[in-house]
């Protein structure tokens, strides 16, 4: 085990058991401080000021240059594994509790630990990127059984292959910036014609993001075994989605306006490495996939996702659904080897979302479409009020953590509230 996820580690930063951001976490984000950004990673409810570290010689890289001279992780995640692991293990080091450069310096505390509360987290990475996959077959068989009926609920190259569509870049938000509710072309069932209005249907995607630390040369594919030397880590990913506007405007092509006025993330990047001791096995794919796509570790990670609503006449938030990322059927090595199979070259800060992931029983399913079986079951909430879809002024919040005996590894939240239409 990599001395890093030992349970007894712990940090001269006090914090509960079980706090989301643990020394065995270390999650990277980028924050600004009196006008200034940084980068940083979580510990309890402080944030580490890397750049600072950086700058006073305390935190150094492998090949001796500057990584954190920019408020972006772009350049420290393009250096690659052996430098993520290297930096990790300078940092967990830095924040044990024993005697140390920084656990004996109280004034180097102060200037290098800020409260989080007294922080403004901005987007982690340049987002260069940005693909949708639709890789639990939990979401896939339940969605196409609502519009297909369940004879024809998956395509028939699902079982073969990660479906995925390019989404945009540009309209990837940080979680805590509210969303105004889209207007698209609709065409409603019974009508002859479509119309121009605001979506009747809006909808929330529990999915979870990886972003590409370092990238491949146009025309070199990345083998599914080399993978994870490409993927720097997972944020939380909600993927908004417009279900009316949607349903007119798929075919034959896939979703367009119905998805790219919001795609919100978390701010913090957990790494693979934080979630090494929490691999599982995946689900069982049959048919086998095709060789490039065998993945031999066939590996997944146990972290629970949770999704909480509270509407406008809701004191607290309530939970809605929990489900779990092992239930991914493609997992995030396949999808990324079948992203660039063709030779498509991926880059520092590339975002792939995962799809929504939905499990096997109904409080599992991962977004509204299929909580409430479009429409036609809807929710009930402690209000008094019921949702067949996201109303304005409902606030949705997403938060995602994986867990042991000893101690959680914890992702944040992505909250945002729903305006109305402009």
């Amino acid at each position: 085990m990599d001395e890093t996820h030992y349970p007894n580690l712990t940090s001269f930063v006090k914090y509960p058991k079980f706090h989301p951001f643990p020394i065995q976490n270390l999650p990277y984000g980028v924050f600004e401080h009196n006008g200034t950004m940084h980068v940083g990673t979580a510990i309890g409810d402080y944030v580490l000021d890397l750049t600072h570290l950086e700058e006073i010689n305390l935190l150094e890289s492998p090949d001796q240059t500057f990584l954190f001279d920019f408020p972006s992780l772009n350049k420290f995640m393009s250096k690659g594994r052996s430098t993520w692991k290297a930096v990790r293990a300078q940092i967990s080091n830095l924040l044990r509790d024993k005697p140390g450069s920084l656990a004996d310096d109280k004034n180097l505390q102060e200037e290098v630990l800020l409260p989080m509360d007294k922080v403004t987290m901005h987007l982690p990475f340049e987002i260069k990127e940005y693909t949708d996959f639709y890789a639990s077959i939990y979401h896939a068989t339940n969605v196409g059984t609502i519009i297909r009926g369940p004879e024809n609920a998956l395509q028939p190259n699902w079982l073969h292959l990660p479906v995925g569509y390019h989404g945009r870049a540009s309209s990837v938000i940080l979680g805590g910036k509210d969303i105004h509710r889209p207007k698209g072309q609709i065409k409603p069932r019974d009508a002859d014609k479509p119309y121009h209005g605001p979506t009747n249907f809006l909808d929330f995607e529990f999915e979870m993001g990886f972003v590409v630390g370092v990238g491949n040369e146009l025309g070199k594919p990345i083998p599914v075994e080399k993978a994870k030397d490409h993927i720097f880590g997972l944020v939380i990913l909600n993927d908004w989605s417009a279900r009316d506007i949607q349903g007119w405007e798929y075919v034959p092509l896939g979703p367009f306006t119905a998805k790219n006025f919001a795609t919100s993330i978390s701010p913090w990047v957990v790494t693979l490495d934080a979630l090494d001791p929490f691999r599982t096995e995946k689900e069982r794919q049959e048919p086998q996939p095709l060789p490039y796509l065998q993945n031999g570790e066939g590996t997944a990670y146990d972290i629970v996702l949770q999704t909480f609503i509270q509407t406008e006449q809701m004191k607290n938030p309530h939970k809605i659904m929990e489900s779990n990322f092992k239930y991914l059927y493609w997992n995030i090595d396949q999808m990324l080897a079948h992203h660039t199979v063709t030779g498509c070259n991926m880059r520092p800060g590339d975002l792939c979302g995962t799809g929504t992931i939905s499990g096997p029983t109904k409080e599992s399913r991962a977004c509204m479409l299929e909580l409430t079986w479009r429409g036609s079951e809807p929710l009930q909430l402690p209000s008094g009020e019921e949702r067949k879809a996201l109303h304005d002024g409902d606030t949705i919040i997403m938060t995602a953590f994986a867990q042991n005996q000893h101690y959680r590894i914890g992702f944040g939240e992505v909250r945002t509230k729903i305006l109305p239409a402009v």
